[in-house]
């Protein structure tokens, strides 16, 4: 089975990237505010906490951008709002031709939001499907992907969508922030959004990043004292976003380990493994027989995780082993059986490859 996932950045340029943030947080905190855990409420002339600003400021410098902000709601309201701000009701939105992620889904539905699909892997269908379709207001690119054959550049598709018609871009970079090199915002597109409780930060917070005429637009929309993100906990998505590229140059670096390991025949049981954007990087392994669900359940008795926290959220320690994803086994319901996904979360090959042969024998006892 091919598969096209994201190229992850280096061990090496993770380090750049959090020696970047850093700077950036030097450049709006001074040496005793940091050592804070920041102020509440609704400072008059702000209407947030001043803590939150700066750490605003911060994530917005980091990502070449011009402004940001915290939501709550994770990296789910980060999209909600996003869609909010460039398409209204009973509007047309392009989006991509493979499975919407569930929750985006439901975004759509709630915002009275119509979809027009185009294949995002075919940038002459993009162009076709846009000129077909005047009435098209804004676009939605998932980063990662929606299904295991899509294989679509980020950057040549938020500059073909701008090439035809200068609509706003959002993207969902959910999974992607800190694994690779840009992200939406950096590509073009007029938003991006992303769950900082994925980058281990704090429960509940999400962030929107780009344009600041979107983004304006949604300060103003979250007028109320009970919206704002309070200063403790601007200052933990900024804790998270040091510490998570390294974190996830690492995990990237097991996966490859896993696959190499796996592909030359160290468990026999297994057919094949490869890596996917599902939505997460992670292991997709593939059995010679249809014995997924039962390797989840006894993996779950060796330690392994059993289901997603926040999706590489500071709770997921050990190594997760997990049905594919939603729009993964949309594409394709039969691999519900043959096929699991194994994050590592922040083990090693060795303690994977354990779980996972034990596993297999294990459910191999109960056919």
């Amino acid at each position: 089975m091919k598969a096209y996932p994201l190229e992850s950045i280096s061990l090496e340029r993770a380090m750049q990237f959090q020696f970047k943030m850093i700077d950036c947080i030097t450049n709006e905190f001074t040496g005793s505010e940091f050592l804070t855990r920041g102020d509440l409420g609704v400072v008059a002339g702000l209407n947030k906490p001043k803590t939150t600003l700066k750490a605003e400021k911060v994530v917005a410098r980091f990502f070449d951008s011009e402004k940001a902000i915290f939501v709550r709601g994770t990296g789910t309201s980060a999209i909600r709002y996003a869609l909010y701000a460039v398409c209204k009701n009973n509007e047309t939105l392009l989006v991509h031709s493979s499975p919407i992620y569930s929750t985006t889904k439901t975004t759509i539905d709630m915002l009275g939001i119509k979809t027009v699909s185009a294949d995002f892997n075919d940038l002459s269908d993009i162009e076709r499907v846009m000129k077909q379709h005047p009435e098209i207001k804004a676009a939605l690119v998932q980063v990662t992907r929606q299904s295991i054959s899509d294989r679509y550049d980020l950057k040549q598709v938020i500059e073909k969508i701008k090439s035809v018609r200068n609509i706003p871009v959002v993207t969902d970079d959910n999974y992607a922030v800190m694994k690779i090199e840009k992200i939406g915002c950096q590509c073009g597109a007029d938003l991006s959004c992303f769950s900082c409780f994925k980058l281990q930060g704090p429960e509940g917070i999400g962030c929107v990043v780009g344009k600041s005429e979107y983004i304006d637009f949604l300060i103003k929309e979250h007028y109320s004292g009970g919206s704002q993100t309070q200063g403790w906990e601007a200052m933990e998505v900024l804790r998270g976003l040091v510490y998570s590229p390294v974190m996830l140059a690492i995990q990237a670096k097991t996966n490859d380990e896993c696959v190499e390991r796996l592909n030359q025949g160290e468990i026999a049981e297994v057919k094949e493994a490869f890596l996917a954007n599902a939505q997460s990087k992670v292991l997709l392994v593939e059995f010679k027989e249809p014995i997924a669900k039962k390797v989840i359940i006894e993996a779950e008795k060796l330690g392994g995780l059993p289901n997603p926290v926040g999706a590489e959220s500071k709770y997921e320690l050990p190594p997760m082993f997990y049905r594919v994803s939603g729009t993964f086994r949309a594409s394709d319901p039969t691999i519900d059986d043959r096929m699991i996904r194994i994050n590592p979360n922040r083990s090693g090959a060795d303690t994977i490859i354990r779980i996972l042969k034990e596993s297999i024998k294990r459910a191999k006892q109960c056919f």
